[in-house]
């Protein structure tokens, strides 16, 4: 696995721990912190997480013009390690969020979401652009994608860890307070202390049954003042604890500027690397370098049209498929965010898997290609949705705000055991594999020398199109019955998996 691999391969990709720790806190909780936080409707928390994880690749093309300009990689990897630092010490920041200060809270929120995503656009792309540099050395040149396999499986070691971290925080310090940890109390003690919604009977109900299985007891016959108090006190001790988390992932980032300082002597100086290079062309030379390049850009294009849905379709993790684990699956046992580890536990098991399923058929003589491998990438993320559409079909669960409206007796007897998200991300994370470091792999490939910043810039920002309309998801979510939307995205996953097919041998004449 590690054979003829460059030295800089692990201690870059550990550089890089701390990010993806901090990447999937917020993928864990982000939706779920806005809603009890706030209050804000799923819809609507998942248009300011929509527009957080756009921000997060399409300011990669920022970070990568800077560091394609001044050739200071290493220097901008540094500055936005800071920078996500910073924006993570404003949210661990442990306010309690009421009618008079909401507002600026919730714009304080968001500005330290910013810096998070500019801060990522500074780091992830231009990390991303040194390790393909290793790569530029022909003694490594055949183990490019096999190098970028395994920078996915460590830097998956910080998301493995992550998910687990705001749940545990969280459950200690309600315990704390002699409180016990319910996914749905938020929404209902935020319902009770709105001036603008008058809470139904079916709703009072359930909040008092949950409130009591929370380890305080109310009723129908219970003051307004002691519910009033029970929902203040709950949220207040609630958010603390993910507030408390957010100081986990600035103990990340500080390992991870850490590890980058220590390690950077390691890894290439692009700069120095291009002056060395410079050499003159012949006006000829000069027209077919350009067409080259011209070729270069169209397949890079091609692919990341491809990418774009297919992030789409995955990163619905963050928001439709919580707000599934939240509603649909029994997390008594287990809190809803704690789902979001089985990905990258997936990412780390699987990959050595597949780099020998891959090595095996070169050793035969039958190398696929990766333009071939992203393919088949779309149709496994097909097959998860297929999958998924059938399960909730099946048992017929109708749509998310329709279920939040039935009694806790009702919807505690239709909730589905934790075997259908085991399965899902199983076959989403094969997909990912087949995708996500490929592409890395095809971008570092086909991006001209000086463009490489840029360029792995590009493939977030690709990705960040797809985030963009994350939203959808949670729109169709609420709105129709689940299945519905599942078998949109499993019609957009196939459809690109057959435009992908389509452009296989061009794109492999492109990169031969």
């Amino acid at each position: 696995m590690f054979k003829n691999q460059p030295k800089g391969l692990i201690p870059a990709a550990l550089s890089n721990m701390g990010e993806r720790f901090g990447y999937y806190i917020m993928n864990a909780v982000l939706v779920l912190f806005l809603c009890s936080k706030f209050g804000l409707e799923e819809k609507v928390a998942t248009i300011v997480y929509s527009c957080f994880y756009c921000g997060i690749y399409i300011l990669s093309l920022v970070g990568g013009l800077i560091a394609d300009r001044t050739q200071n990689y290493k220097g901008t990897i540094i500055s936005g390690l800071l920078v996500m630092t910073i924006g993570y010490i404003v949210l661990a920041i442990p306010i309690f969020a009421t009618a008079d200060n909401a507002a600026s809270l919730l714009a304080v929120t968001c500005f330290a979401l910013f810096l998070i995503a500019f801060g990522n656009g500074l780091f992830k792309g231009n990390l991303q652009a040194i390790v393909g540099q290793l790569y530029d050395d022909p003694r490594y040149a055949s183990q490019r994608d096999s190098g970028f396999q395994i920078f996915y499986v460590f830097i998956n070691i910080g998301g493995l860890v992550a998910p687990f971290v705001a749940p545990m925080l969280r459950s200690w310090w309600l315990g704390t307070h002699d409180l016990l940890y319910n996914a749905d109390l938020p929404a209902l003690c935020h319902q009770y202390l709105s001036v603008t919604d008058n809470m139904n009977m079916e709703n009072a109900n359930n909040l008092y049954a949950l409130a009591t299985q929370a380890g305080h007891s109310l009723s129908a016959t219970s003051a307004p003042a002691e519910i009033s108090a029970f929902c203040t006190e709950y949220l207040k001790v609630f958010n603390e604890g993910i507030h408390y988390s957010f100081i986990a992932s600035v103990a990340a980032m500080a390992i991870s500027l850490i590890i980058f300082l220590a390690s950077k002597k390691g890894l290439p100086t692009p700069a120095k690397k291009e002056a060395q290079a410079a050499v003159k062309y012949t006006a000829e030379e000069k027209v077919e370098m350009a067409k080259e390049i011209r070729q270069r850009i169209y397949a890079l294009m091609a692919v990341l049209g491809v990418a774009i849905f297919f992030w789409f379709s995955f990163h619905q993790n963050g928001t439709s498929l919580s707000l599934f684990a939240r509603d649909f699956v029994n997390t008594d046992s287990i809190a809803p965010e704690i789902w979001q580890a089985l990905n990258p536990l997936y990412v780390i098991v699987l990959t050595p898997l597949i780099m020998l399923f891959f090595n095996a058929l070169a050793a035969r003589g039958k190398v696929i290609s990766t333009p071939r491998k992203i393919a088949i990438g779309m149709g496994l993320a097909a097959v998860a949705y297929i999958f998924l559409t059938v399960v909730c079909a099946i048992y017929g669960f109708p749509a998310g705000s329709a279920f939040r409206g039935m009694s806790v007796d009702v919807t505690a007897g239709m909730k589905i055991g934790p075997w259908v998200l085991i399965l899902l991300y199983f076959f989403l994370t094969v997909a990912e594999l087949f995708i996500s470091p490929l592409g890395l792999s095809f971008v570092s490939k086909v991006a001209p020398k000086h463009l490489q910043g840029l360029c792995q810039g590009l493939w977030l920002g690709a990705t960040a199109v797809g985030n963009g309309f994350l939203w959808i998801g949670t729109v169709i979510y609420d709105a129709c019955p689940i299945w519905m939307a599942w078998v949109i995205f499993a019609a957009v996953c196939f459809i690109s998996m057959g435009v992908m097919l389509a452009m296989v041998k061009w794109l492999e004449r492109v990169t031969a």
